[in-house]
């Protein structure tokens, strides 16, 4: 929090051109995108080994201020890309950086001409569900403090440890002149290393482009929110059939967000679990492109303190480790009709105030 607004204040206090304003939404954007992102892994890998839990966070994403946040991620998702193709780009030929305003100009007017239509067919779902005979489900504001508690807490274990481990490192290597010497011959390293994460940032960010905006259009464009616990709704991206039974039918009998994740993810092209393999590709892309993001972002407003320097980095990198592990472990896990119908018992007794 306080690199951010230490970043709008000092942009504020520059006045600076388009290009200064574009560096600064660019990092909100990402930290937007990043933070929804580690929700969003945690929250689908519940289908897996927390049906309960991932039935509670539905009906929390269909809460009112969530839906003005759903907005508000998809135009950061949207500038984000575009903007980071504006970048890589203008990295791949640096004598095209004198056009770099006139290429951020293009990046707001695409974000705008994308986002109009996004947004009314976003809002058809809205308006679908408010319209509906029966009133719409709204969990209660303490209902979403208490889920959204533990995420907060594991934020700051993490920030903890991150400290601690950074002390520990900070002992045994010490400093004086033969830290320095140190220091100076892994200079060379670091340096490859940095050059390593420029490149993995520039190309990672090309191939996240087709795979956010498919997930976007599936995920929030063709089937909202409030279609994912939606009895006998069909799954986007998965065809209808039938006769394949419960689970593999491209039908949400069951109306549970659970069986949603089931359908996408039992749904195979011969042998292979094509939206496994796609969420499989984003899960890896957006994390270490995300998380290595946040480095930036931390070590930047950390440089006069080498030990919460450090602490950032460790923290950045335990965050993509965790998030990576929970991913693949939801990924390679089944779901069997069981865990439906504890995640259909579970929206029941929250539905009557259980």
């Amino acid at each position: 929090m306080t690199s951010l607004v230490l970043t709008l204040t000092e942009t504020l206090r520059y006045r600076g051109a388009l290009g200064q304003w574009s560096w600064v939404l660019h990092r909100i954007t990402g930290l937007g995108v990043l933070l929804f992102l580690v929700l969003h892994v945690i929250g689908v890998s519940w289908a897996v080994f927390f049906p309960e839990l991932w039935e509670k966070e539905i009906l929390i994403y269909q809460h009112p201020l969530f839906t003005i946040g759903e907005f508000a991620l998809t135009a950061c998702v949207i500038y984000h890309a575009l903007n980071g193709l504006r970048i890589g780009i203008l990295d791949y030929n640096p004598k095209w950086w004198k056009h770099q305003q006139q290429a951020a100009i293009y990046v707001l007017i695409g974000t705008v001409v994308i986002l109009i239509p996004t947004f009314i067919l976003m809002f058809q779902h809205v308006l679908k569900h408010y319209q509906s005979p029966e009133a719409p489900f709204i969990v209660s504001l303490a209902f979403i403090a208490e889920a959204q508690f533990p995420f907060l807490v594991g934020i700051v274990v993490a920030a903890v440890a991150a400290v601690l481990v950074s002390s520990v490192v900070g002992l045994f290597t010490g400093g004086g002149r033969a830290s320095a010497d140190k220091n100076a011959r892994q200079s060379h390293h670091g340096s490859q290393l940095e050059r390593f994460w420029w490149r993995f940032m520039r190309t990672s960010g090309i191939l996240i482009v087709p795979l956010v905006f498919g997930h976007l259009i599936l995920a929030h464009i063709v089937q909202g929110v409030f279609e994912i616990n939606l009895i006998n709704a069909t799954i986007p991206g998965v065809p209808v059939n039938e006769a394949l039974g419960m689970l593999a039918n491209g039908i949400n009998n069951s109306g549970t967000a659970v069986e949603y994740v089931a359908e996408r993810w039992n749904f195979f092209a011969g042998p292979v679990a094509i939206w496994r393999l796609y969420d499989a590709a984003l899960l890896a892309l957006v994390t270490v492109h995300g998380f290595n993001g946040l480095r930036y972002v931390l070590t930047d407003y950390t440089q006069g303190s080498p030990l919460l320097r450090r602490a950032m980095g460790y923290l950045c990198a335990m965050g993509a480790v965790a998030l990576l592990v929970v991913g693949t472990l939801a990924l390679l896990g089944t779901i069997d009709q069981t865990m439906v119908d504890m995640a259909r018992a579970a929206q029941d007794a929250i539905l009557a105030g259980g």
